[in-house]
């Protein structure tokens, strides 16, 4: 649940050198002047490395089998794989066992680490692609976290317009990203300032700002225990994961969004903020959220929510203290509710995300359920869910 391809449908991708050069053209993620990776238009991407005194070479996209490369007599590797799925995934390049980013790609941290990424079209869809419209503009954030004792970053989306309005205030969706990525992958993966860029200028949604902060956090003075050989879901990783947890969210709503409202224009009463986030960050929303209701009113969860792994049965009557036990009551103060997943997730992720949705539906408490056809837990499915849930938000 950390990262994005976990479904890129390589098939059995197969290296050939049997493709017709000019068909192919430089990736949009390639740095400046890089001609290689290349994609054509069924999507089938070409990769080269220089790397001449190697005796293997291989491109591993991550989730996938390591694709083996093609030597040349020049030194140069080559592969072309079959068409992979439309969005943005990440990849490495291993060199005779040394995992590297390609020097043609652009870097984007995702797993822990900075990693190539490479941006597949998906035909007849611009919603998260710059378009011939107005613009609004991201900037950086440092605050200074009484919380964790240190500085931390955050990103700030603004609608078009909001530097010359200056009279107007504005509702704030607070974004998370996942594990294993941070607070720029909103805007270097998901491409969110483009998304509300096109929806404001199709009249689909309303002008808010979108905060998307760093979502790990160490209180000051904790000491994080060594989990070295623990296995994710141990006592120990998992007491690890949720002193994380809860020193996020009390730099979330004792530092950050006091701050936010104090030094931009917000509209800072609970109608006029909302929470949403991807895996981790779906997750960390659902226990923010419902411990603060008092704060928020807008609530979505993308492939990540309450109680979708383990198996556990999850009773919409009891859970948070009994937030939705009473459903009309629940939907009086919660405006939204949002819940999405691709249908091509791992089982286990869509099957608890089905079941959730399945349980608040038996309870009836108003939500929406969304799925994103055909695509895994990767960032055209998160994409595509917050092209849907920002239009349902502060109206």
């Amino acid at each position: 649940m950390k990262f994005a391809t976990l479904a890129l449908v390589l098939a059995a991708a197969i290296p050939t050198m049997a493709q017709t050069a000019n068909t192919f053209q430089p990736a949009s993620t390639n740095v400046w002047g890089a001609e290689y990776p290349r994609i054509d238009a069924s999507g089938r991407a070409e990769f080269r490395i220089k790397a001449p005194d190697a005796s293997k070479v291989q491109i591993n996209f991550w989730g996938n089998p390591k694709l083996d490369m093609t030597k040349g007599a020049d030194g140069e590797w080559t592969l072309t794989t079959k068409p992979l799925v439309p969005g943005f995934h990440y990849y490495t390049v291993i060199v005779d066992g040394f995992e590297a980013s390609d020097p043609g790609s652009h870097t984007f941290f995702g797993g822990g680490k900075d990693a190539s990424g490479i941006e597949i079209p998906e035909p007849g869809s611009t919603y998260y692609l710059p378009t011939h419209v107005r613009h609004g503009a991201v900037r950086e954030l440092w605050y200074f976290s009484k919380v964790t004792g240190t500085w931390r970053h955050a990103m700030i989306y603004f609608p078009p317009g909001y530097a010359a309005n200056t009279r107007t205030r504005y509702p704030v969706l607070y974004l998370q990203h996942g594990a294993g990525e941070d607070e720029t992958g909103w805007i270097k993966q998901g491409h969110a300032n483009f998304i509300m860029d096109n929806l404001l200028a199709a009249g689909k949604t309303k002008p808010f700002l979108i905060v998307m902060a760093y979502g790990y956090a160490r209180r000051a003075g904790y000491v994080e225990p060594v989990l070295t050989g623990r296995p994710f879901g141990s006592p120990e990783a998992m007491k690890a994961m949720q002193e994380m947890f809860s020193a996020f969210e009390d730099d979330l709503t004792q530092v950050l969004i006091p701050y936010v409202d104090t030094h931009f224009r917000t509209l800072s009463d609970r109608d006029h903020r909302a929470m949403a986030g991807l895996s981790m960050g779906g997750m960390q929303t659902f226990d923010i959220t419902f411990h603060h209701l008092d704060m928020f009113s807008y609530i979505g969860g993308f492939s990540g929510a309450a109680g979708i792994i383990g198996g556990g049965k999850f009773d919409p009557k009891t859970a948070y203290n009994g937030a939705m036990a009473d459903p009309v009551a629940f939907a009086r103060r919660v405006h939204l509710l949002w819940i999405g997943v691709g249908t091509d997730e791992p089982r286990m992720m869509y099957t608890g995300l089905e079941n959730l949705h399945h349980e608040l539906e038996a309870a009836h408490v108003l939500h929406v359920f969304y799925e994103s056809p055909g695509t895994s837990h990767e960032w055209q499915t998160w994409r595509r869910d917050l092209n849907d849930f920002a239009p349902r938000l502060f109206r």
